[in-house]
């Protein structure tokens, strides 16, 4: 499955600001960064999974054994492709800077995760592995957000519907914006949402980057509704085009 964002690449998008009354006012300069901050490890996300969704077929190839798949390839896959997205080097993103320490944990939790499947990935005579690209991006998320330590988060969720894992469920915010932004016949596709809110004893700029079934999602989401997918899932009936999941990103501040 290969989530896709409705606009490319996403540095271009422009974010639907809303500023809560109860949240004191950030600096045109904080949300510019922080937009930028959250732009760049979406884009990121995507592009680390967009290299597993790539590979499925080498994946699951059961006559073989080590896939050369392991965290320093595929990151280096991602980063091709996320330079090809966005026209910029994460890799010369200043590292001392809030953007580019976030950057690094993301790249390190690809990495990771990868380094850590090998096993599962180069497992010889087994088919389906159930290394999907959701199960890649929980697992980057889940990473990365040991690694950012209280500075930042990142989930992929989705509308209720939608969702199979519980520990994607959306939350209040989520659920929300998913409704009255993403699902509501007025959104322009592909449009991220981004809010500075209070959250807890904490000010949170949080985005919202929408995506939508691709054709090899509909594999797994697709029809006949109901029936079983190859991870024992039932399919949902959706459609290529039809609103798939959502990266939501939270940095406090």
């Amino acid at each position: 499955m290969n989530l896709r964002a409705g606009l490319a690449p996403l540095a271009a998008i422009v974010l639907t600001l809303a500023l809560l009354t109860h949240a004191p006012a950030a600096t045109p300069d904080d949300l510019a960064q922080d937009r930028t901050t959250a732009d760049s490890l979406a884009a990121m996300l995507q592009a680390g999974r967009t290299v597993v969704s790539a590979n499925q077929d080498r994946i699951n190839d059961p006559s073989l054994g080590p896939k050369g798949l392991d965290g320093k390839t595929v990151l280096a896959d991602a980063i091709a492709r996320y330079k090809t997205a966005t026209q910029t080097d994460p890799v010369a993103i200043d590292p001392t800077s809030r953007q580019g320490t976030l950057m690094r944990a993301m790249m390190d939790s690809i990495v990771a995760v990868m380094d850590t499947a090998q096993p599962d990935i180069n497992a010889k005579g087994v088919g389906f592995k159930g290394f999907i690209p959701a199960v890649f991006g929980r697992l980057v998320c889940e990473e990365f957000d040991r690694r950012a330590n209280g500075a930042a988060t990142v989930k992929v969720t989705a509308p209720l519907d939608r969702v199979r894992n519980r520990t994607a469920r959306p939350d209040a915010f989520e659920t929300q914006v998913i409704g009255e932004k993403f699902l509501a016949p007025g959104w322009v596709r592909g449009t991220p949402y981004a809010a500075m809110v209070q959250q807890g004893d904490s000010n949170a700029f949080r985005v919202m980057v929408p995506e939508y079934y691709g054709a090899s999602c509909l594999a797994c989401h697709g029809t006949p509704k109901g029936s079983t997918d190859i991870t024992g899932y039932p399919r949902e009936g959706f459609a290529a085009g039809d609103l798939g999941g959502v990266i939501s990103i939270t940095l406090l501040h």
